[in-house]
């Protein structure tokens, strides 16, 4: 037909040339609409040639086949074929299974003896940064999630204050001006002043068309990655230069027969209005500077800090129930499967962005910000803590974890911190109270290092969705051998360690016949005076005196006998 057509005359050759001109620009152009079909072909490629393979045959043998009877079988068949195919892989869930098993085939697993300690404790959970940044902003904008970042050597909550998305000509026509960075360390995050950064983006993540990130980030993509990358989070820090950038994770797609989901490194994109020719520019090839994983260590800015996709990073985690074996994980088995458990009334679920400090463990892996995750039992009424897990949030290639359950330490896992908390406070009304992100809290107190959980207890509006974030949230403290809950105070982050000693010492010295702790150091001034204050005061006696008066009487009885 088009082979007529083109035969008909010069203005017919014009006319199809300039179709097919247009036809190619627009798919050049809108390669970011339909990369997620390619995408997709790239997740499910060996069942796609499988069942095509499958069909064509089947229909080939179907057209070849002359009676009734048999073509009734073909079909019959091919109808199986399929059938099992979804039930298996989609409704037992065989094909995530195996997924997931690549995963952990490819995982550069390191078992550490020795769990790192805690630093530069959060002391408020995402949603309460989210929610109380949202308190901070106007009817025509939006804040974007927050991430926990390094900037310099502080680790703070960034989002961007960008135009709303509940109104489309804000999103076509604005930019991004403002980013948040509050500090994650104290209790009273502010949203004004030195903590709302003057910095504009003109490609944003609430923006349209070419100036949406993830449309600018697909834009870049070279023809293979448009087959193997997918933008995920987005993330708001300085790089080296002080200048604030956006980082964009990638998620890279490996492998044949089950492809699996890695980190595929980072796309930049650099902060300024636009001119026409970065439109020219953003319409064609896309924004920003790609980062492999291999030239991330290039860029101080982008060591220690956080960058992976939490989407590679759970599905990492989860990988850890196949320690036991390929077949370990199937429901006749399960004598060490596990999982990461989800708490119902929490909203920002595992991992928890931590910051560790492994500088006096055995490990070479560094000190900073960690993906952490505590795996527990698969079974609901199971609820200890099995393994914990330290994703390097640097995307760096190591997967370390730590093995409770095999040192038989009989840890209570997350999943038992809610009904702890709110044991210990009958008096709180935990149908607008929750207690949400557990997250690890490891100190040295009283001569070794002990796992606590720290939660915060976050409140909800009657009928709404979102927590409020309070200035002053309760904190408690749950050891995770002894059960306790220990509320402390958040305003003296300095005073918690010595508050859990004293609630859990007499416990401690009983258990584990330990020494004392946590003596309070007294000043020589003080010991003086209390050497002073402790001794009972004997009136001075002359000695000397008591002779010359004695003498004196033996003098004064004398002159009386010669009188």
């Amino acid at each position: 037909m088009l082979k007529n057509y083109w035969n008909k005359g010069k203005k017919q050759k014009i006319i199809t040339v300039i179709i097919a001109l247009i036809i190619l620009i627009t798919l050049f152009v809108l390669r970011d609409d339909y990369q997620p079909a390619l995408l997709f072909i790239r997740k499910y490629i060996f069942i796609i040639l499988l069942s095509g393979i499958v069909l064509f045959f089947g229909l080939r043998k179907f057209r070849n086949s002359a009676s009734t009877g048999s073509r009734i079988g073909i079909l019959g068949l091919l109808v199986a074929f399929f059938g099992i195919l979804y039930v298996v892989g989609w409704h037992f869930k065989m094909y995530d299974y195996m997924k997931t098993y690549n995963v952990f085939n490819h995982l550069n697993r390191i078992e550490i003896n020795e769990l790192p300690l805690t630093q530069n404790e959060r002391i408020q959970p995402l949603r309460n940064v989210f929610s109380m940044a949202n308190e901070s902003v106007g009817e025509t904008k939006d804040v974007s999630l927050p991430h926990l970042v390094r900037i310099d050597d502080e680790n703070k909550w960034t989002m961007a204050i960008q135009p709303t998305e509940k109104y489309v000509w804000q999103g076509m026509t604005d930019n991004t001006e403002e980013v948040f960075a509050v500090s994650s360390t104290t209790p009273f995050p502010r949203f004004s002043s030195e903590n709302r950064i003057p910095v504009t983006f003109s490609i944003g993540e609430s923006l349209k068309f070419s100036r949406n990130t993830y449309n600018a980030v697909v834009q870049r993509f070279n023809f293979f990655k448009l087959f193997t990358m997918e933008p995920s989070d987005t993330y708001y820090m300085k790089n080296d230069t002080g200048q604030w950038v956006q980082v964009v994770s990638l998620i890279k797609w490996k492998g044949f027969l089950f492809p699996y989901p890695t980190f595929g490194g980072v796309m930049v994109i650099d902060n300024g209005e636009h001119d026409f020719n970065d439109y020219i520019e953003r319409i064609f090839i896309g924004k920003g500077t790609y980062i492999s994983p291999d030239e991330m260590k290039n860029y101080p800015y982008l060591t220690r800090q956080n960058t992976l996709a939490e989407k590679v990073s759970r599905l990492q985690a989860e990988s850890l129930k196949f320690l036991g074996g390929f077949s370990d994980p199937l429901p006749w088995n399960m004598k060490t499967a596990v999982k990461i458990p989800d708490l119902p009334d929490d909203q920002n679920q595992q991992p928890f962005v931590t910051d560790f400090d492994f500088s006096d463990t055995d490990s070479d892996a560094y000190s900073g910000l960690y993906h952490w995750f505590g795996l527990e039992p698969v079974g609901d009424e199971r609820t200890s803590l099995t393994y914990s897990v330290f994703v390097p949030a640097d995307g760096t290639n190591a997967f370390y974890y730590y093995d409770h359950a095999s040192k038989k330490q009989g840890y209570a896992g997350v999943s038992a911190m809610p009904l702890k908390v709110i044991e210990s406070r009958k008096e709180f009304d935990w149908s607008v109270n929750k207690p949400v992100e557990f997250r690890p809290y490891i100190k040295d107190i009283a001569g070794r290092k002990r796992m606590f959980f720290l939660g915060t207890i976050s409140a909800i509006r009657e009928g709404s969705d979102n927590f409020d974030g309070s200035a002053t949230p309760d904190l408690a403290l749950i050891d995770s051998e002894y059960r306790d809950v220990v509320w402390i105070d958040v305003k003296h982050p300095s005073q918690w360690d010595k508050t859990v000693y004293d609630q859990l010492n007499e416990a401690w010295r009983s258990s584990e016949k330990i020494g004392y702790y946590f003596a309070e150091e007294t000043k020589v001034i003080d010991i003086a005076e209390t050497m002073r204050d402790s001794i009972n005061i004997i009136p001075a006696v002359d000695k000397k005196a008591e002779e010359i008066e004695k003498l004196q009487k033996q003098i004064d009885s004398l002159k009386a006998v010669n009188n």
